[in-house]
């Protein structure tokens, strides 16, 4: 994050943080922001961030990451925002992941229109453009009553 953080800085963009106290207590936070928010929880971190948020990006990464890009994916699927979220797949690495994703829509764990949540690209500019024409799949029920 830092070295993403960072790169925005030098190309002369704002850059906002969000981080738990207990992390900035660690002397873990990015001291150059443009502006930082310091909250009590992660919990309260992840929603604030998604408030300021038009859209999310995971970029690889471990535990952390994923378990902040499944929570996001998880609120797009039962609509608490409607906003993109994308993988940015560099060097094929979410690919096993993608995988899952398909496998999981085959094997009726996951709808096709919930699969559709998830925008993937290997390239950022493309990815950014995905998302910017990102239209909500408007899905509010997953099972129909005569489905059960």
């Amino acid at each position: 994050m830092g070295a993403v953080a960072d790169a925005v800085l030098r190309a002369g963009a704002e850059v906002v943080g969000v981080i738990p106290e207990a992390l900035v207590a660690r002397e873990v936070g990015h001291k150059g922001l443009t502006e930082l928010h310091v909250v009590r929880t992660m919990h309260e971190r992840k929603a604030l961030m998604a408030d300021l948020s038009d859209g999310f990006i995971t970029l690889p990464g471990g535990f952390g990451t994923l378990e902040e890009f499944f929570e996001i994916l998880s609120w797009a699927q039962l609509s608490i925002h409607e906003k993109p979220c994308g993988l940015l797949d560099v060097d094929g690495y979410w690919a096993p992941l993608i995988s899952l994703f398909d496998r999981a829509v085959a094997e009726g764990f996951v709808q096709v229109e919930h699969r559709s949540l998830v925008l993937t690209e290997r390239d950022p500019e493309t990815l950014l453009d995905l998302m910017e024409r990102y239209t909500p799949t408007g899905t509010k029920k997953w099972i129909e009553p005569e489905e059960r």
